[in-house]
């Protein structure tokens, strides 16, 4: 690439924000924005300007963002690019310790633990406390003293501060405090850091030195860029403002990200970040650049994202627009469970790559739990249709599920070998490995299976005990296959084994992910019993768990080898984030799964939760189709559920009306009007226009009233729109539509609203 060619391919705003060199600059960017390309060329900007490479501190929350960024650098600069302090904040914190860790005490080739070494020194801590492993869950406690590192509270202060301690009483882990600090001494005892002191220490050690080492640093890197800042948390803010933020500094300082993509909340995130960066460095003269022309999807997907995108509360301001013509619109699919909904779907997918010849490597099904993929599998299975889980193991390959699926088999077969290697000690019940080899030994010797071995062997007492506890308990779940159909016997077996109970000790997002997998796993075979799982054409009535676990084989014993290394993408949406696709289908959007009922508590949590849908309905180019199920199995239940609001919020006419949906009743035709229709009318009067109204309603004390109790002439209150009083009813039945006037909204008008969608609370 020619010298200076590389500021041609850039449009006018990212071009004003790339050659904005000096002083601090917030670049807003939208997603599809080209925001990678205005990062890297403005460091090799800066380069060709006469800035030293080294001079140039680029922080990013990815390796392979840093490589990214260094090899288009390297195409405007040449090898100067690999000069520039580019990578992880990790990885460049690390480089700094490494030759400043013997000003905090720790030497300069300290180690690094891992996730495991931390849990395994957290672990013995526990044990030597003689505190119950149970109730001082390794992952909880872990997650916890993360937590405080990341929010700059040391040992000393958390013990000090009541309201923590009180939070540790109230959860019946008293003594997180001391284990704390007794893992703070550890690690430094051993010449350690774990992955949260990489940035904890670094601030220690610039709080400790600001002569020595903090002035070092600051006059080393003149400019300093910040990719992804809307997923920065306390402590890498409060790093940021130690190298620039100070007295004389030029404060040579560009940040890039979108505040309506800051989904990572619970890793610590805070979207504070990016929403204070403007008040923080408003008195030096910041400049703000809004990347807003969208170079990925279409003008449908692009306007119903910003659209819903305006119901969140505080946030920066900006429009998004494409100029790749309307496109297709939006496609909604209502399926009456959830099997029906991944049939759906996979029917969707075939109609796609025929007619629009479309290949698996262009489709994604992105879902708000990890939990959700199982029924998806199965029917690209069904289908033939290659499919790759990123953002973790196959449903059927997580180690929860396999577990579980162990003691099934072993429930029908005792003799199954590897079933019982597998859980034999899982739960801990005692028998170690030790015990393990001698039975494997004997059985060997004998020519027999584990099973016939396990009570003759010559062990300790304990080990003896917890061999027959084991023995009965297997042979008890043999008893009931004969006689309990599959989910009878299933539900039973993840209580008796005591699973169920040590996946629910563990309360961090993982461990709660994990409890969701068995629970779905679970669902699944409740599905199996009552609906007499379809294979292949043909009905399978056996209800026995003999019968399930023969449909689980054939479901999962397939060649390894995907055809072409073409395959269906299927992620979480946290996973997703920037990443595209030309056809994306989010699934599950149904009100407690998608927004999560954990985040429905708070105005916060709903925001986080809109801010992923929107992440999720931009991943797309030209096709975006959204499902909900009206029923679906839950924690062995079915449980019926409402849309997700998220759908209401779409404009009308975005949605298309497609004959894909079954059944046009009056609701499906109020989720999916026709341009022009009257209920196309209806749908887009109760839209806001603009800007959302400030109307501020807590919604734990909201509770919306019947919909056939709402009459002319009542006052009532909506949660977007604030006070109204009912001027008309019009429509019967199922269709009641009523006339409301809003006084509080931006502009206040009347509003015509379906009832029946409508959450109105009488005052």
């Amino acid at each position: 690439m020619a010298r200076n060619n590389y500021l041609q391919q850039l449009n006018e705003v990212q071009r004003q924000a790339v050659t904005a060199t000096d002083g601090p600059v917030l670049v807003v960017a939208g997603p599809g924005s080209g925001k990678t390309r205005v990062l890297t060329y403005r460091i090799a900007h800066l380069i060709e300007q006469g800035v030293a490479p080294w001079e140039i501190l680029a922080l990013t929350f990815t390796n392979k963002a840093a490589r990214e960024m260094k090899e288009r650098i390297e195409k405007v600069v040449g090898e100067a690019a690999n000069k520039v302090w580019a990578g992880t904040f990790h990885s460049i914190f690390a480089r700094i310790l490494r030759v400043e860790a013997e000003k905090i005490g720790y030497p300069p080739n300290f180690t690094i633990y891992d996730t495991e070494d931390s849990k395994s020194v957290l672990n013995a801590i526990i044990r030597e406390m003689n505190l119950d492993k149970n109730t001082y869950n390794v992952n909880t406690v872990r997650s916890r003293i993360s937590s405080a590192k990341s929010n700059l509270i040391t040992p000393r202060l958390y013990e000090k501060d009541e309201e923590l301690r009180q939070q540790d009483q109230l959860a019946k882990r008293p003594y997180t405090y001391a284990i704390y600090q007794k893992y703070a001494a550890r690690c430094k005892r051993s010449g350690a850091m774990d992955f949260d002191d990489l940035l904890y220490r670094l601030y220690e050690l610039f709080q400790t030195n600001p002569d020595k080492v903090l002035d070092k640093y600051r006059n080393k890197f003149k400019y300093m860029l910040v990719d992804e800042f809307q997923d920065t948390n306390h402590l890498q803010y409060s790093i940021v403002r130690k190298f620039v933020n100070y007295e004389g500094s030029p404060r040579n300082i560009c940040v890039v990200g979108d505040d309506a993509q800051s989904i990572y909340a619970f890793r610590g995130a805070t979207i504070q970040n990016i929403l204070d960066f403007e008040d923080d460095f408003k008195p030096h003269g910041i400049r703000i650049f809004k990347l807003e022309q969208n170079y990925r999807s279409t003008e449908h997907i692009v306007k119903a994202a910003n659209e819903v995108i305006t119901y969140n509360n505080r946030q920066i301001q900006k429009t998004i627009w494409s100029d790749k013509g309307e496109g297709h619109r939006i496609r909604i699919i209502k399926a009456l469970t959830d099997g029906e909904e991944g049939k759906r779907v996979a029917d969707t997918i075939l109609e796609q790559k025929n007619r629009y010849h479309l290949s698996n490597g262009d489709i994604a099904i992105l879902y708000r739990t990890n939990a959700q993929s199982r029924v998806f599998e199965e029917y690209l299975r069904r289908y033939n249709i290659s499919y790759r889980v990123f953002g973790g193991l196959s449903f059927y390959q997580r180690k929860e599920v396999k577990d579980l699926i162990a003691y099934l088999r072993l429930a029908v077969n005792p003799h199954d070998d590897e079933a019982l290697r597998r859980v034999i000690n899982y739960p801990r019940r005692g028998i170690g490995d030790s015990t393990l080899d001698k039975v494997a030994e004997l059985a060997d010797k004998l020519e027999k299976p584990l099973w016939e071995c396990l009570g003759n062997v010559q062990v300790n007492t304990r080990a003896q005990n917890a061999i027959s506890d084991f023995i009965g308990m297997v042979k008890s779940f043999n008893r009931r296959a004969g006689a309990d159909h599959a989910y009878e016997l299933a539900a039973y077996i993840a209580k008796r084994s005591g699973m169920l109970d040590e996946l629910k000790n563990d309360t961090t997002v993982e461990g709660i992910g994990r409890l969701e997998n068995v629970n779905a796993l679970l669902d699944g075979i409740k599905a199996f019993v009552e609906e007499h799982t379809v294979i292949d054409t043909e009905t399978v009535p056996d209800k026995s768990l003999a019968s399930y676990l023969q449909n689980i084989a054939l479901l999962t014993d397939l060649d390894e080898n995907e055809n072409g290394g073409e395959h269906i993408t299927l992620m979480s949406v946290h996973s997703a984030k920037g990443l595209e696709f030309k056809s994306v289908f989010v699934v599950g959007l149904e009100e407690k799964l998608f927004p999560s009922f954990m985040a429905m508590e708070s105005p916060e949590g709903l925001d986080e939760e809109r801010r992923l849908f929107y992440v999720a309905i931009t991943r797309a180019e030209q096709f975006l189709t959204l499902s909900y199920a009206v029923s679906r199995y839950r924690f062995g239940q079915t449980r019926y559920e409402e849309p997700s609001r998220f759908l209401e919020e779409i404009p009308a006419q975005h949605v298309e009306s497609t004959a894909h949906v079954r059944s046009r009743s009056a609701f499906m035709d109020e989720i999916e009007p026709s341009p022009g229709s009257a209920s196309a009318s209806v749908m887009g009067n109760f839209k806001r226009q603009g800007q959302r109204p400030a109307v501020h309603i807590d919604p734990k004390g909201f509770k919306a009233a019947p919909a056939d109790q709402i009459q002319a002439g009542m006052k009532v209150l909506h949660l977007k729109f604030g006070e109204g009083k009912v001027l008309s009813i019009d429509g019967a039945a199922a269709n009641r539509v009523a006339t409301i006037f809003f006084p509080q909204s931006d502009e206040p008008q009347q509003r015509r609203i379906m009832l029946k969608f409508a959450k109105l609370q009488i005052l």
